[in-house]
């Protein structure tokens, strides 16, 4: 019975991607090419591996068996292979970060300039994603979300300050319909909702004075799923806005947006880049880290 190295690796990265598309892509075939060899595979075992439909592929009991033997040795492989890059003048590879909106455009987009700049030889690929994926599944090689967001099993390296959440309006709205004095009158205010990627539900509003924390569930005219399109219609005058500061603080220094409750603005835990424990780290992705780390 024909078992190669090339088929059993190919398989492996299908099961771990759970889609042959993006194994596929990490490998640099086609889509066709890798499913005619997982196929050559499974004839040549007797024994069906991976469970496909129209929008996912998932690993059979058999196949879920033969991953949790092969991926831990395919890992060593790997890792020994990344190790050989220490030897290298010029790091080198593609690191792939999941990172939701806010982070994306305000921490990573703004560093990655000089990074990119001073080692050539490295690609980063950022997708953009609010909801809270596991990263190991979709392929990531880390991600980016608040403190308080990462799991407990993941090896987690601050990259940014806290991050103060502000309200504003602009002076057109508080202009035709006043401002709120307490937290309770947002209830009574046209408010910009913000829809939660994750469980689809909307965000309530997380406010806080002197150690004091309430949750307030406004409604409005108006519900987004970014960030820009909430700040955007804040500019417009349609409702309240809850967003971070530094978004917000160019259209409030210029009088364009106006601060609401500022003594209730809360401050969150800041960003941090999260990445399993599983490999050793390549150096380029070490590289990486250093370079993100915040330093404040």
């Amino acid at each position: 019975m024909r078992r190669t190295f090339n088929e059993l690796y190919a398989f492996t990265v299908v099961a771990r991607h759970r889609s042959f598309t993006r194994a596929a892509a990490h490998l640099g075939m086609s889509q066709s090419a890798l499913s005619q060899t997982v196929k050559n595979l499974e004839e040549n075992l007797g024994v069906r591996l991976l469970t496909r439909s129209t929008r996912s592929v998932s690993p059979t009991e058999a196949g879920a068996r033969l991953m949790s033997r092969l991926g831990p040795q395919f890992d060593d492989m790997e890792d020994a292979l990344d190790a050989l890059n220490s030897d290298r003048q010029t790091p080198r590879g593609t690191i792939r970060i999941s990172a939701g909106e806010h982070p994306a455009i305000a921490i990573l987009q703004p560093k990655l300039g000089v990074f990119l700049d001073d080692y050539p030889d490295i690609a980063v690929e950022i997708g953009v994603d609010g909801g809270l994926i596991d990263i190991v599944a979709e392929g990531f090689d880390a991600g980016v979300r608040l403190g308080q967001q990462v799991a407990k099993d993941m090896i987690a390296v601050r990259i940014s300050p806290d991050i103060t959440m502000c309200m504003v309006a602009a002076p057109s709205y508080a202009q035709k319909h006043g401002m709120p004095h307490t937290p309770e009158a947002l209830t009574e205010h046209r408010c910009i909702n913000t829809r939660l990627p994750t469980h689809n539900g909307l965000f309530a509003w997380e406010l806080e004075k002197d150690g004091d924390e309430t949750r307030v569930r406004v409604d409005g005219p108006a519900t987004f799923n970014n960030l820009p399109l909430r700040l955007a219609s804040a500019l417009d005058g349609i409702g309240i806005a809850y967003m971070p500061h530094d978004r917000a603080a160019p259209y409030l220094n210029a009088g364009q947006l106006l601060p609401v409750l500022q003594d209730w603005w809360p401050v969150w835990e800041g960003y941090h880049l999260y990445y399993p424990n599983r490999r050793q780290m390549s150096p380029a992705f070490r590289l990486l880290i250093d370079h993100l780390r915040h330093r404040g």
